[in-house]
């Protein structure tokens, strides 16, 4: 479980590649001591809880089209090329903030920055707070919105809980297989979308 608020800098201006405390989301720190509970973890699946979605977390201020890593995307691009080169498997991001409910797949050979394994990242929130208006994700990692279920552009943001656009999710691991079953659902416990994911071979 990450910490994103209490170490980050403000992400200022990106005119360089240069990582900085400005840049910071997680910190040094802490993401020293995820890599080494990543490398140390001897579970199947690695759940990884995020209080904010990478693609919103890294979105490079003032610049239409990504590039490549900046800000806080440095942060990111150094742990996810870690995790590809330890040969970490099954890595999976669990996060809120957005305000709605997604499946993102993160897809290098889709991304500005590409040394990194594909992944899925699933989003849901609020549980009972307005909510929002899908956002665009830019494409320093290459997310791709396989779902998304959000407040219209005529709706607008911060819309009330009592028009039921309120989420969460539900992840299952079978025991026998390792396959692991994610669920989307509404505050009336429908499934609105859902994915089954195979393990890949940690040998």
């Amino acid at each position: 479980m990450l910490d994103m608020r209490s170490y980050r800098g403000p992400d200022g201006p990106h005119d360089d590649r240069v990582y900085r405390p400005d840049d910071y989301l997680l910190g040094p720190d802490q993401v020293l001591w995820l890599k080494r509970e990543l490398t140390a973890s001897r579970a199947i699946w690695k759940v990884i809880a995020a209080d904010t979605p990478i693609g919103n977390a890294v979105d490079a201020t003032g610049i239409e089209q990504a590039d490549g890593p900046r800000g806080r995307g440095l942060e990111i691009a150094d742990l996810l090329a870690f995790i590809k080169r330890a040969g970490v498997r099954n890595t999976l991001w669990l996060t809120a903030d957005l305000h709605y409910t997604a499946a993102h797949y993160y897809d290098p050979n889709r991304a500005a920055f590409q040394d990194f394994e594909p992944f899925w990242e699933f989003v849901s929130g609020p549980l009972h707070a307005g909510t929002w208006t899908a956002v665009t994700l830019e494409r320093t990692f290459g997310p791709q919105v396989a779902f998304h279920k959000a407040a219209s552009a005529t709706q607008g943001d911060n819309l009330a809980p009592c028009y039921g656009l309120q989420f969460f999710g539900q992840a299952m691991i079978d025991g026998a297989t390792g396959a692991l079953t994610v669920t989307l659902k509404d505050v009336e416990d429908r499934a609105l979308w859902s994915i089954t994911l195979d393990p890949a071979s940690t040998d």
